[in-house]
């Protein structure tokens, strides 16, 4: 790494009771000092402490401290992104390579390029082949990590996203902004995404964010029992926007679907008893979904309104309206639940109704397919689920409830 500083060179004062300004480049135990073209001052125009020229200063040719301070400041800003491609490319330093790229800096490096300008390429780059929902996902957290260098004035580049940077970002996301531990799993995802992305690109070479490290919390299922899925799917609401939600919600719930896949489904998608279409989370092609009888029911209900295949509205608004639904036919059962935040845990319980979101109704096929005997091969072919992991929890689930079942019968006799 260079190192560079400025000094007021006293020895070398002229006629006109000035002396140049002269830089001192340090590196690997050597170093250069070289005058800077047309910076002769007078010694009382000198700061020594902020190392620039006092303002409001001409020297004997007529250039302002403006020009010779921005000369400095452009010395600086070459030397870092020197640093930038020292480190990138593992250049081995001398005089003759530092010299030439600060007397030609065009051509110290086309492709430097800020830690956000990379990161908004890289969002330009995932819109042509990620879901919406994803690239949402990573603006989300682009922004995030934005708003960490913007409230503690950490400067982040792509060169030094290594531990200092990790732990400052944990204390911020834990401390400051109260996130559960599985936020900031997404955050370090999305972020070594990004920055596998930077490396393929040679723009940077920084690799300690390979070794971060996250622990990612199992969550409480929440789902519709049977007895509360049917409360909702025969409960007629007088409200018809409540009952274009109960219906598009139920669907999910006896489909498996998405609700960015329900939003685009259309009647082409529908053929001779079955949901055939494009995924569109995990780009999978022509999904093939069998209906049963309840979710043709309700494609049945909308088959020759403008409606068809189903009613549709803002996932936001879709949110709101599914709790109102489910409070009002009282599905309210007390359910807790568990958030972590680094070392500390924290426990509330609230009626069911109000953790209702659009991602309970897929949570509802899961468990109870499961439950009610399908095979999990079976179940994950419909769902599209490809990690084995995250569908366990709901095996376990379904498991439990089996040997509930089992004891209240069967251990009774």
């Amino acid at each position: 790494m260079i190192n560079i500083t400025f000094f007021h060179n006293k020895q070398k004062i002229d006629t006109n009771n000035e002396a140049p300004i002269w830089m001192t480049l340090t590196f690997n135990g050597q170093r250069i000092r070289k005058s800077i073209k047309d910076s002769k001052i007078k010694q009382s125009s000198w700061n020594n402490t902020k190392a620039r020229v006092k303002n409001v200063t001409v020297n004997s040719k007529g250039i302002t401290s403006e020009l010779i301070n921005a000369r400095l400041e452009e010395l600086e800003e070459n030397i870092r992104k020197i640093n930038k491609v020292v480190l990138r490319e593992n250049i081995r330093l001398n005089e003759e390579y530092i010299l030439s790229k600060l007397e030609n800096p065009q051509t110290i490096d086309a492709r430097n390029i800020s830690f956000f300008q990379a990161f908004d390429e890289f969002l330009e780059i995932c819109k042509g082949h990620k879901a919406n929902n994803t690239v949402k996902n990573y603006t989300t957290i682009r922004n995030f990590i934005e708003r960490f260098q913007t409230d503690t004035k950490y400067k982040i580049e792509l060169e030094l996203i290594d531990f200092g940077f990790y732990e400052k970002l944990r204390d911020y996301a834990f401390k400051k902004k109260n996130v559960a531990d599985n936020y900031f799993v997404k955050v370090i995802s999305v972020l070594k995404t990004f920055m596998n992305w930077a490396i393929d690109k040679r723009y940077c070479k920084a690799t300690d964010f390979k070794k971060f490290r996250t622990h990612e919390r199992e969550k409480e299922v929440i789902y519709l029992t049977k007895e509360e899925l049917f409360k909702l799917y025969n409960h007629n609401f007088e409200s018809r926007k409540l009952d274009h939600v109960k219906d598009t919600f139920c669907f999910a719930c006896f489909t498996g679907l998405r609700f960015s896949d329900l939003r685009t489904l259309e009647s082409s998608n529908i053929l001779e008893g079955y949901i055939i279409k494009n995924i569109q989370k995990t780009k999978e092609v022509g999904s093939k979904i069998p209906l049963n009888r309840f979710a043709q029911e309700i494609l049945d209900k909308y088959r020759d309104t403008i409606h068809y295949p189903l009613p549709t509205i803002s996932e936001q608004k879709y949110n709101k309206y599914i709790k109102e639904c489910c409070e009002k036919i009282e599905i309210d059962t007390p359910t807790t639940i568990v958030e972590y935040r680094g070392n500390q845990s924290f426990q509330k319980t609230v009626p069911k109704h109000k953790l209702i979101t659009s991602h309970v109704a897929r949570k509802t096929f899961v468990t109870n397919s499961l439950i009610f005997g399908m095979k999990e091969l079976v179940v994950r072919s419909i769902t599209g689920h490809k990690k084995e992991s995250s569908f366990k929890k709901y095996v376990k689930i379904a498991d439990n409830i089996k040997q509930t079942e089992m004891e209240n019968t069967w251990d009774k006799q």
